[in-house]
Order: C-alpha cells, then sequence, then structure tokens
C-alpha cells in the first residue's frame, strides 16, 4: 500500500500551515497562554470559515467532502502550531451540533473514565459518551467542584438515551438535544487518531526546533550541533517521528482501532521525549517563559491523556494478540 501524499494532500497541508502562519502566529499563541485558555471565539471562526471544521462534511451539507486522511494531515499542521482549544471535539460534532461546522458553535467532549471536561467554561454544546447519555440540565446549572466531577464519573442521575448525544447550553443550563445518530465508537476512535495527529505535529516542530538551535548556538567556540551527544538527541528525534508519521498515516487510511492504539501509543512517546529531548538541548533557556519548548511538552503531557490512555492503548492492542500459549506443555524441566 502506498501511503505517499497526494499534490492535493500535500497542498492541502501546505495550505494549512500557511493559514496558521497568518491567523495564528506566535504573537497570538502567546496571547492565547496568557489568557490562561480562554477560547478565542475569532479565531475560531476563522477556522471554521477555512473548513476546518466541517472538512469531512458532504459538500452537498455544506463540508469540503474529504476524508480522515485529510484531516489527520490539518490536525497535524494544528499540533505543531499549538492550537489551543477542544478542535478535536468540534470537528467530530459538525454533522451533530449546530454551528460547530462554521465554527460559530464551540465543542468539548465528556470522554468519561475520570477525565476532565477540556474547556467546559467557554463551550457551547458537549458530547457526552460512555453509554451514559444526556445529563439533567437542572443538574448542571454550575459545573463546579463535586457537581463537575460526577457528570464526568458519570454518577449524575441521567435519561436513557443513545451513548453519544449532545448536550447544548440553554440559559445556563445544560440540556439534552436528541440523540444523535452517529455510531459512538467510530466518533471515539476518530478523537483519539485526530488528538494522535497533533502529537505527531508537535514531535516534528521540536525536532525541527532542536535541529536549529544546534545550528546557531555556539559554545566553546563551536555549534553545539557539532557535539556529538547533541548529535544523537536530534537523531534519535527523527527515530521517533517518522515511525509515529508513518503509524498515524497507515491508521488513518484502515481507520483500524488496533493501528490507531499502536499509533497513539508511538506518536504519545514522539511527542513526550522529543519535547524533553528539544527541551535538553536549548538548557536552560528551554525552560524560560518566553521560550516555546516547554508548551509543546505541556501540550503533549494532556494530549497523552485524552480520547485514548497509554494503558487503554496496551490493552487493546493485547487484546487483539489473543490469548498468550505457552511454550512448553506439561512439567518436564528444560534441559
Amino acid at each position: 500500500m502506498d501511503f505517499q501524499l497526494s499534490d492535493d494532500q500535500r497542498a492541502l497541508r501546505s495550505g494549512m500551515r500557511d493559514l496558521l502562519g497568518a491567523v495564528f502566529d506566535r504573537d497570538r499563541m502567546r496571547a492565547a497562554v496568557e489568557r490562561g485558555g480562554a477560547l478565542d471565539r475569532s479565531l475560531w471562526r476563522e477556522l471554521g470559515a477555512a473548513g476546518f471544521f466541517a472538512l469531512r462534511l458532504p459538500e452537498e451539507a455544506g463540508g469540503v467532502g474529504l476524508g480522515l486522511p485529510e484531516a489527520v494531515l490539518l490536525f497535524e499542521e494544528a499540533g505543531r502550531a499549538l492550537l489551543p482549544g477542544p478542535l478535536v471535539a468540534t470537528h467530530l460534532a459538525a454533522g451533530l451540533v449546530k454551528g460547530a461546522a462554521e465554527g460559530e458553535a464551540v465543542v468539548t467532549a465528556a470522554e468519561g473514565g475520570g477525565r476532565p471536561v477540556a474547556d467546559l467554561g467557554g463551550a457551547d454544546a458537549v458530547l457526552v459518551g460512555g453509554g451514559a447519555g444526556v445529563v439533567e440540565g437542572e443538574r448542571l446549572e454550575v459545573l463546579t467542584g463535586e457537581v463537575l466531577e460526577a457528570f464526568v464519573a458519570g454518577a449524575v442521575p441521567v435519561r436513557s438515551m443513545d451513548p453519544l448525544t449532545p448536550l447544548h447550553r440553554v440559559e445556563g443550563r445544560w440540556e439534552g438535544a436528541g440523540a444523535s445518530e452517529a455510531y459512538p465508537g467510530a466518533l471515539r476512535r476518530e478523537g483519539a487518531l485526530l488528538s494522535t495527529a497533533e502529537q505527531l505535529g508537535s514531535a516534528t516542530r521540536t525536532t525541527e526546533m532542536a535541529v536549529q538551535h544546534a545550528g546557531s548556538r555556539e559554545q566553546f567556540g563551536s555549534l553545539i550541533g557539532s557535539f556529538q551527544a547533541v548529535k544523537h538527541l536530534c537523531a534519535d528525534m527523527l527515530a521517533r517521528t517518522e515511525p509515529a508519521r508513518s503509524a498515524v498515516y497507515a491508521a488513518a487510511v484502515t481507520g483500524d482501532p488496533v493501528e490507531i492504539a499502536a499509533a497513539k501509543l508511538l506518536a504519545d512517546e514522539a511527542a513526550v521525549r522529543n519535547a524533553r529531548d528539544c527541551l535538553q538541548i536549548h538548557g536552560g533557556m528551554g525552560f524560560t517563559w518566553e521560550a516555546d519548548v516547554h508548551l509543546h511538552l505541556k501540550r503533549a503531557w494532556l494530549r497523552a491523556a485524552r480520547w485514548l490512555t497509554a494503558a487503554e492503548a496496551e490493552e487493546l492492542l493485547a487484546a487483539d494478540l489473543g490469548p498468550v500459549r505457552p511454550l512448553y506443555s506439561g512439567s518436564a524441566a528444560l534441559g
């Protein structure tokens, strides 16, 4: 199978990189960090106008009509640029929640398993998974403290509905809007894959940052890139990134849950360890507020705990292997 990108896919990725360079440059990224996570609605609408959220909707529904491999390329660029907000959930909700495709609505997801709900304060709708159904709006008037924890854990009283249902904010309360026709398992797999693509983009970017710094920083009269230890770190970063890229692209084509799990493990490791190695190459300046390296590390840690954790991915891979059979039968000793 040929996993080389087509000319159209390369153009799509290049166009996304150019768009983010124009609407989300370093100054705007820094402003987002300093806002403490508050969402920039104007940026969200710009992404919607560019087709980021409606990419996979059919053209007759106002979308672009492309597929999961193309979505992976866009999310890879989003991870590279440290684009904030519940991008994955809003993209998945483009055909479920009014205004999501155009970027007028911000949608987050309650993934269950005790995970916190990201960007809940600024969201217009929540995708609720895990078979819990729709949480009663009256019980979620103020989503803080124990109520929020109970919501995430599925302990709040619910109505019996399909496993994945949009919740909408209505006059300060969360109310159900009817069951989704989408298959929730597929949405969760796609969410994990798109988050994995963000990790891949971050791993690629930190590799580039490390190589750039190694080629410009001098110590003891020589570029630090000439030191063997730094060369090894950069080589290791590339050796982690490229297998992860192959796994992510392959999973995007097949949509196989086991391949998605494998890709998530590889991309999570690449994103976290590459950021750490990039930080080491930058030295003390990498920890300063002015540097961007530590932002990649923090974001990689957060993404690793979203949609599909390492433990969950390992369980999927182990289950796919089937029962483990002993190499020897009987009680005879080796000899």
